[in-house]
């Protein structure tokens, strides 16, 4: 299969890595040559950003559970200059009659690494639809593959900053029409992941989230052929992510699930492990919204839940079993079995342990959908009963995130996919989009804390409050 991270080079000039990365710190000053040379030769110790790794621009593989060492990476975070930096980007932007398309392709670049970096709504509020206006050229003429895949980063970026309700109906013409009719299939999936961020932060309504998620399922079932990106793995995640992100958003999903859960099997063969992931996460999370809270005036008779699974898995409310998920679970779980266990001498060491540990979490939800995700799930071979730790994500210094729930997991891999290391940062800052899609973020012990009473914390938007629970496993 070839390389699909160098499809990002498929405009057609050839541009050195250091040329490339040069964007990031160029427009302090203009006029300044030697300002420029100090500003483009950066630290080779810092990680470089997706937009500095020019074959890095799409994240075309599933994140595996335990693996989100990365959102605290923040590399712009010593930037005192930012808000000049950025007037400066946005003035470059819109100045387009005397741009090239490497020059827009740095301006987009160095956009998308001042939004991931920093929470700007308000400097950039005004100036709204000037830079929607600009972003949706470059993806309609699509005159390089890398400026369009970087405008419609940065369209996910503002949408994401912004939380503008009348976005979706501004771009979803133009995202669906990019994602039928471009021409690379590294744009189509970079717009399928545009797509899915206006129609959650720019204001669609519940039925055009139904809308997309056929379109997307459309795109699974057939193997990207109903977009002419026949056998495209990263097309075909993309929209299998995607669904599931967009699949959080709706409260009952029992007309949809039998249908999604037999294509999602079908794509659990495929041979791609990010395919396969993303499949099974969205196995995983229909299966745990067939289950609901029980309410106040239900009988407590509507399935029986032992004394041990009530103490053991329950934080919250007792979880009720309203539909049948899949008519099959029986066939389900042993397909899951498989890949909980797979031993492919053709796979990679790195992607078996990833399928080995996902599926596993996979399985046990599956098998009692009152079970959200476990890192390091396992079985018990004398009493037959699942156990592992309960998963959190350490974000920042003393920031930890419970992800008891599938729905959680989703949402917080598609806001890491779009913010990266400036995840902590927007969440931390006040992002109303961040902060409505997830749950409370919770204060993590330190060495002066150990012996005394757990702490409330309190976050930046004064209206969420929890207090840490310990957990069994914090990375």
């Amino acid at each position: 299969m070839p390389d699909l991270r160098r499809q990002v080079l498929e405009s057609g000039k050839t541009i050195s890595r250091k040329a490339a990365s040069r964007e990031g710190s160029r427009r302090t000053s203009r006029t300044s040559s030697a300002q420029n040379s100090h500003q483009s030769s950066r630290n080779a110790s810092r990680h470089p950003s997706d937009e500095e790794d020019t074959g890095n621009l799409s994240d075309d593989t599933a994140l595996s559970i335990g693996s989100l060492d990365d959102l605290t990476d923040n590399p712009d975070v010593d930037n005192n200059n930012w808000i000049q930096e950025l007037g400066s980007v946005i003035q470059d932007i819109l100045d387009r009659k005397r741009s090239s398309v490497l020059g827009r392709e740095e301006c987009y670049a160095a956009f998308c690494r001042l939004l991931k970096g920093h929470y700007a709504e308000e400097h950039i509020r005004s100036r709204i639809n000037d830079l929607l206006g600009a972003f949706c050229r470059s993806v309609k003429l699509e005159s390089s593959a890398r400026e369009a895949t970087l405008a419609l980063r940065a369209l996910e970026l503002l949408v994401i900053t912004t939380f503008e309700n009348t976005i979706y109906e501004k771009l979803e013409p133009i995202l669906t029409r990019t994602i039928r009719d471009s021409t690379s299939n590294l744009v189509k999936g970079a717009a399928i992941h545009c797509l899915s961020a206006c129609t959650i932060f720019g204001g669609a309504g519940e039925d055009a989230i139904l809308d997309q998620m056929t379109f997307f399922l459309d795109i699974a079932a057939s193997d990207g052929q109903s977009i002419d990106a026949a056998d495209d793995p990263s097309s075909v995640t993309a929209a299998l992510q995607e669904w599931g992100a967009l699949a959080v958003e709706i409260e009952d999903l029992e007309g949809e699930s039998e249908e999604a859960i037999q294509i999602f099997m079908d794509q659990l063969n495929s041979s791609e492990p990010s395919v396969q992931i993303a499949a099974g996460e969205n196995i995983a999370l229909l299966y745990e919204k067939s289950y609901t809270p029980q309410e106040d005036d239900e009988d407590d008779d509507s399935e029986d839940e032992s004394e041990e699974e009530s103490l053991s898995d329950r934080q919250g409310p007792k979880l009720i079993k309203r539909y049948d998920a899949y008519h099959n679970t029986h066939e389900l779980e042993e397909q899951l079995q498989s890949l909980a266990t797979i031993h492919n001498k053709r796979i990679s060491k790195k992607d078996k342990k990833s399928l080995h540990s996902n599926f596993a979490s996979v399985l046990t939800t599956v098998e009692n959908p009152r079970r959200g995700p476990m890192y390091n799930t396992a079985i018990d071979q004398d009493t037959n009963r699942h156990y592992g730790s309960k998963l959190t994500v350490k974000i920042g210094r003393q920031g930890v995130m419970n992800i008891d729930r599938w729905w959680k997991w989703i949402r917080l891999n598609s806001l890491r996919r779009i913010l990266q290391g400036g995840f902590a940062v927007h969440y931390y800052q006040g992002n109303r989009a961040v902060l409505d899609s997830l749950p409370v973020m919770v204060r993590q012990d330190t060495p002066a804390d150990r012996g005394t009473p757990k702490k409330i914390a309190k976050s930046r938007n004064n209206r969420r409050w929890a207090v840490h629970e310990q957990s069994d496993e914090e990375y």
